[in-house]
């Protein structure tokens, strides 16, 4: 459940600030230790100025402070051939770390808690942690972990 580049949806996801849960992907990007992971929730509202095209992969434009990667609708991204439904976006000020231990707590069960949606292709997920160890937006103790 904790491999890098595992992505997984939870049916609900409880928000560590304690906003309204919701259900969420979530995209383990690196274990940290063997207590933490670093990992990203995507979205699909996207925020991007209307003159930059929503193509998959890597959009940086650091005079707007805009850092993100896109996943293109219907594009299989996964090695079971998993594709999000709509445009989605990873944004490099929304990663996060979160312990191993909570997770499990909070989501037990696979197939009722959470379901493991796939395994990011390897080139894919290269891809994101690239864009995202380029980031100047992801802050510096995440960018060195990435």
């Amino acid at each position: 459940m904790f491999q890098p580049g595992t992505l997984i949806y939870f049916n609900p996801f409880y928000f560590k600030n304690g906003a309204a849960s919701k259900p969420k992907y979530f995209i383990v990007l690196k274990e940290i230790d063997d207590q933490y992971i670093l990992a990203s929730l995507p979205s699909s509202r996207i925020y991007l100025p209307h003159r930059v095209p929503e193509a998959h992969g890597c959009i940086h434009i650091p005079e707007g402070c805009v850092s993100c990667y896109l996943f293109e609708a219907g594009r299989p991204i996964c090695d079971n051939g998993f594709a999000f439904p709509q445009l989605t976006a990873i944004y490099g000020e929304q990663l996060d770390h979160y312990e191993k231990k909570a997770i499990a707590h909070s989501y037990p069960i696979e197939g009722v808690d959470y379901e493991i949606m796939g395994q990011l292709l390897p080139q894919q997920l290269d891809d994101v942690l690239t864009c995202l160890r380029n980031s100047t937006v992801v802050k510096r103790r995440y960018r060195r972990i990435l």
